[in-house]
């Protein structure tokens, strides 16, 4: 039985939580929450801390989930390896590429496995996509984008992420990752631009961005990401992959809106496309947002069981947040970032 303590009770946190609360081969130890309680009944009989550090000092866990804001992953994470625990971290692994290699390089000094949360990883769909993209061959066009038309809670939640992480980083590092599993390319070079277009976040903050990736195979990619309530919900949900010889696209188009948590991994149907005719991939029965963490917080617990070698699965953790760490930097600075020296 695997001991586990999971740190943050917001949306994903909450989903992680339920997964293990329902694995038989999990044994929830400890809740880390700010204000020390859950409306989740079926989590109300767990011991819930406040305070990261003493929880896992009181509860001494196999494994660490860390669901809570960017800036605390890095530290947290190291925190709970050289206790002991290995790590599942949500995404972002870090708010800089500098922590991420330290919160890998304690994974890999300490034997520790180290998951980072990239749900697509687990999505069957997605996995598909990658195939038939890969069949393809190279070099690519990506094209992705996932904008958000927030309100409410859901823009005060966005508020509270932007207090750290641009949407371009906290949502690109998702699409990103897919891209370098389907090239296996290095990135090069990445250039961005993104506009502040609230007056209720931080002045050195911005809520919509779009970057331009290029490899070193030649595919280029480009990747859009905006919150808030006034973002457009047309085209909000984009996805094509290109190559010389056809594409793959998401057909489904039924979206209940961009703020569905659902809907973003959902696909529902795949149209690849050659020039000797089409495709089109049904792909029905696709696993909904709980499903999903608990399909990933299960591979988890594989992976600690059955010493799962996760050495690729890091250095794409890393690679993934670079170039969108790069995007943010080109942002800012208005100006492209080489990106050979920053990638593992």
């Amino acid at each position: 039985m695997t001991r586990v303590l999971i740190a943050g009770l917001g949306n994903m946190g909450l989903s992680h939580a339920l997964a293990h609360h329902h694995h038989p081969d999990a044994q929830i130890v400890g809740l880390v929450n700010r204000s020390g309680q859950t409306d989740q009944p079926e989590l109300a009989t767990y011991p819930i801390y406040t305070d990261f550090h003493e929880a896992l000092a009181a509860t001494h866990p196999d494994l660490v989930v860390i669901a809570t804001y960017s800036d605390s992953h890095a530290d947290f994470a190291v925190a709970a390896m050289e206790q002991g625990a290995h790590v599942f971290v949500e995404k972002p692994l870090a708010t800089t590429v500098a922590d991420a290699r330290r919160v890998v390089d304690t994974a890999t000094r300490l034997g520790r496995k180290l998951v980072v949360g990239y749900i697509l990883r687990h999505h069957p769909s997605w996995v598909r996509l990658i195939e038939e993209a890969r069949t393809l061959g190279g070099p690519y066009v990506f094209r992705m984008n996932l904008n958000q038309q927030s309100k409410g809670a859901e823009w005060e939640t966005h508020k509270a992420l932007m207090q750290t992480t641009a949407p371009i980083v906290d949502c690109g590092v998702h699409y990103v990752d897919v891209w370098c599993q389907i090239t296996d390319a290095k990135p090069v070079r990445v250039n961005a631009m993104g506009l502040r277009l609230s007056d209720e976040i931080a002045p050195d903050m911005y809520n919509y961005g779009q970057f331009q990736v290029v490899f070193d195979d030649g595919s280029v990619g480009w990747y859009e990401a905006g919150w808030g309530p006034m973002m457009s919900e047309t085209a909000f949900f984009v996805k094509d992959v290109i190559s010389p010889a056809g594409s793959v696209s998401i057909t489904e188009a039924d979206k209940a809106g961009s703020s569905d948590v659902d809907g973003h991994t959902k696909v529902g149907g795949l149209l690849v496309h050659r020039v000797d005719g089409d495709t089109l991939i049904d792909l029905p029965d696709e696993p909904g947002h709980q499903e999903l963490c608990d399909a990933e917080q299960a591979f988890v617990l594989r992976a600690i069981r059955d010493d799962i070698d996760l050495t690729r699965h890091m250095q794409d953790a890393v690679q993934s947040l670079a170039i969108c760490l790069a995007a943010d930097e080109s942002v800012r600075t208005g100006t492209p970032v080489d990106l050979k020296e920053e990638t593992p």
